[in-house]
């Protein structure tokens, strides 16, 4: 489908087969994965009955993207990116057999399930930032956006089929098999990346990983004030808005708690992505993501706002929907920004902060929400921390003019 229509962009698909490998890959590793998180949340839930662990979760992971992401940011500028992936994507395959087995142990200790919820976030925050790179890589400079737009397409499609799926695994066969499901995935994902050319960073000049090299990264995204926008953007839409460790609280207050019903609240967030993304030819073709992403910040801020007011289940998965058509929005800008105005020799340590603000600032969001419920409830929660959502972005949007202002035609990046 061609970006001239508005619908998605599939070009890159048939432009490079290295990409097109690694897109399957990468989709079908995702859909284990969503299906492990819902696994982890339910059983966490079953054990303990309480938001604040649920919301431990997120902490579980958020704690090792911030310290891993940032050292595999200045890995990724300094060695062969696709080595480091090829074992980071190992070690996550591990630690999914690690939760089957703890699985059909019965050992049901929080202490090992947040351990090895730590542990696969370490080596997904590893490889990530390397990973972020390899479309600025493997496809030509005017395809990067739709490249972009593909893999959120992909996550989307794992987050709508994922829980669904996982809650009807967890009902039929139990947690074991959506554990070791997503472990079968990541042999896929594994035989994508080992197919990969050599993607050594472009223009080195004898960069080696270090404190140095983390510094240089963050001074690069301080002073390019493009890229510190859309990223305290995102921190506002994650850090206050995140709606996740709160599903099982209203599933329990509202629709009786049954794991099939808590398989769709993230399912109904991705058929909003998916809409969004199959019409991602709208904003893969925008000259002004930092606009774009403004407005989609917003609009998923209110969209969780009515989420915590909303009381019938139609309602409820509406707002979810919503929120997640203008999260897909807001990361396709964000990317497409981010990749275009940094140079490759510092794309995986800028990439490195993009991805612990995108998964770690989630995490923490989503520990934030429990405490919040915790100490009042879950829709003083979601309605409080959407309008400050809104409040943020707005505050960003009156006082940077170089994000607004960005445009795609005139941006001078460095993809070959």
């Amino acid at each position: 489908m061609s970006a001239r229509t508005g619908l998605v962009d599939t070009r890159p698909l048939a432009a490079s087969a290295d990409y097109r490998r690694l897109w399957a890959g990468t989709s079908l590793s995702a859909l284990g994965h969503q299906m492990t998180v819902l696994a982890v949340l339910f059983q966490v839930w079953e054990l303990t009955g309480s938001p604040v662990w649920t919301g431990m979760i997120g902490l579980a992971s958020a704690i090792p993207m911030i310290v891993f992401g940032t050292v595999g940011g200045s890995l990724a500028d300094a060695v062969d990116r696709r080595v480091l992936v090829r074992w980071t994507t190992l070690g996550q395959m591990l630690c999914a057999a690690a939760l089957a087995a703890q699985a059909v142990a019965q050992t049901h200790h929080l202490a090992i399930i947040f351990a090895l919820v730590a542990a696969q976030a370490s080596c997904s925050a590893l490889g990530a930032p390397a990973r972020r790179t390899f479309p600025a890589r493997l496809l030509p400079r005017d395809l990067v956006p739709a490249g972009l737009a593909l893999q959120h397409l992909s996550f989307q499609g794992a987050m709508l089929a994922g829980p669904a799926l996982g809650g009807l695994i967890i009902g039929q066969w139990g947690l074991t098999a959506c554990y070791a499901i997503e472990a079968v995935t990541f042999i896929v994902a594994l035989y994508a990346v080992l197919r990969l050319p050599a993607l050594p960073p472009l223009n080195a000049d004898g960069h080696r990983a270090g404190l140095r090299s983390i510094a240089n990264g963050l001074r690069h995204i301080v002073r390019a004030r493009e890229v510190r926008g859309s990223f305290g953007i995102d921190l506002f839409a994650t850090l206050l808005a995140m709606p996740i460790a709160l599903f099982p609280m209203i599933n329990e207050l509202r629709f009786g708690g049954s794991p099939e019903t808590l398989g769709l609240f993230p399912s109904a967030i991705a058929v909003g992505g998916i809409v969004a993304g199959l019409l991602s030819g709208l904003v893969s073709r925008a000259d002004r993501p930092g606009l774009v992403q403004l407005w989609a910040a917003g609009a998923w801020g209110v969209a969780l706002a009515g989420f915590g007011l909303a009381e019938p289940l139609w309602a409820v998965l509406g707002a979810l929907a919503v929120a997640g058509a203008a999260d897909t929005v807001s990361v396709i800008a964000r990317g497409t920004l981010v990749q275009l105005v940094t140079p490759d020799s510092l794309r995986g340590r800028v990439s490195s902060a993009e991805h612990v603000i995108g998964i770690a600032g989630p995490d923490l969001g989503n520990a934030r929400a429990g405490a919040v419920a915790g100490l009042s409830s879950a829709p003083v929660a979601l309605v409080s921390g959407g309008l400050l959502c809104v409040v943020g972005v707005l505050w960003i949007a009156l006082r940077n003019r170089p994000l607004r202002e960005f445009r795609v035609s005139v941006a001078e990046g460095s993809v070959p």
